[in-house]
C-alpha cells in the first residue's frame, strides 16, 4: 500500500557537467532510488571513474538505505550515466521512459551501433505515461514530458517532481529542443503539464548553470514560482511565442561538450560500446567534412 509520507531527498551536484543527481528514500522502509547518476568521464583522456556514484552509494550506506531503482529521466546528452555501476553494487533495476526506443532508432545509425536493440531491452524497465510504481511504500507517478527528446519523463513522488530536462530554475528558463527528435511545441506542452500541478508542488531540476546575477547553484523551486517568474514562460507566453523564442535561442547554442560520448553510452543504458577484436572499447566520433 502506498504511503502519504514525504520522501527524503538528497541532491548531489556535479559541477563539470552542471548535473544534479538525487537520492530519494522512503523514510518508513529505507528503500531508495537514485535519479540521473553521473559517471565521471574526462573526454580529453578517455578516463572514467565512479567517484560521483560512490559518493551517492556512501550516502545511502550511511543512512541505511537499500537502493532498488536507478531512474533516468532521459538519455542525457551532456553526461554519461553511472546506472550500470549502481546496479552492479546494489542490484537496483534501471528504468527509463518507453520512448527510449525512438531515441535508440534515431541514433543507432549515427554511430553504426548495430548492437543497440532499438527496443529498449538494455534497460530493466520502460515506463509508460501515467504508470505508477513503488519506492518502498512511496508511490511514484510517471509523467511523459517530451520535447527536449522524445523520451523524456518526470517522476512525481508525493509533492516532489524530478523534471529532468524540461525547465531550469526560473531565472534561467527552459531546456533546448533542437536535438534529433526534439520539439519546442512538445516541450511547451510538457512544461504546461508539469505546471498544471498544485502550486506548492516542489520541482527538482536536472541541471543548473547559475543565471546571470546569481552566485550560487540552485535546483529546487515550485510550480508557483515557475509560473510567476520563469523568464521563458511568464506573462502568458503562447505556444507559438515560446517556439519562436526556443528555436531562435537553440540556433545559437553550441553542442554539449560530451554530446557524442554521452548519447552512444546512454542509449545503451550507461554501458560502453562492445569491445573491438583487441579487447578495447571505443567511443565513435562521426566526422562531417564541410564541402
Amino acid at each position: 500500500m502506498a504511503s502519504h509520507a514525504q520522501p527524503i531527498i538528497r541532491a548531489f551536484f556535479d559541477e563539470p557537467t552542471n548535473t544534479v543527481s538525487y537520492l530519494v528514500a522512503d523514510p518508513a522502509t529505507r528503500k531508495a532510488a537514485v535519479v540521473d547518476p553521473v559517471l565521471d568521464y574526462d573526454h580529453r583522456s578517455g578516463k572514467a571513474s565512479m567517484k560521483s556514484a560512490e559518493t551517492i552509494l556512501a550516502a545511502a550506506r550511511e543512512a541505511g538505505y537499500d537502493i532498488e531503482w536507478v531512474l533516468e529521466t532521459h538519455a542525457h546528452a551532456d553526461h554519461l550515466s553511472a546506472a550500470p555501476y549502481i546496479k552492479l553494487k546494489t542490484g537496483a533495476k534501471v528504468g527509463i521512459g518507453e520512448h527510449i526506443r525512438d531515441v535508440q532508432k534515431i541514433f543507432r545509425p549515427v554511430f553504426d551501433a548495430a548492437d543497440v536493440s532499438g527496443d529498449g531491452t538494455e534497460f530493466d524497465h520502460l515506463f509508460k505515461d501515467g504508470e505508477r510504481f513503488q519506492i518502498g511504500k512511496l508511490e511514484v507517478e510517471v509523467l511523459h514530458v517530451p520535447g527536449h527528446t522524445p523520451a523524456d519523463i518526470a517522476y512525481k513522488v508525493a509533492d516532489a517532481v524530478f523534471v529532468g530536462d524540461t525547465m531550469f530554475m526560473p531565472d534561467y528558463g527552459t531546456a533546448r529542443a533542437d536535438f534529433p527528435g526534439g520539439s519546442a511545441h512538445n516541450l511547451y506542452r510538457s512544461i504546461k503539464k508539469i505546471l498544471s500541478l498544485p502550486p506548492q508542488t516542489r520541482l527538482f531540476m536536472c541541471h543548473d548553470y547559475k543565471a546571470p546575477g546569481r552566485s550560487e547553484y540552485a535546483w529546487e523551486t515550485t510550480v508557483a514560482e515557475q509560473v510567476e517568474k520563469n523568464v521563458h514562460l511568464k506573462d502568458g507566453v503562447s505556444e507559438d511565442q515560446f517556439v519562436a523564442m526556443r528555436d531562435a535561442r537553440d540556433a545559437t547554442l553550441p553542442a554539449p561538450a560530451l554530446l557524442l560520448p554521452s548519447i552512444q553510452v546512454n542509449i545503451r543504458a550507461g554501458h560502453m560500446p562492445p569491445p573491438d577484436a583487441n579487447g578495447v572499447r571505443y567511443l565513435k566520433i562521426p566526422v562531417k567534412v564541410a564541402s
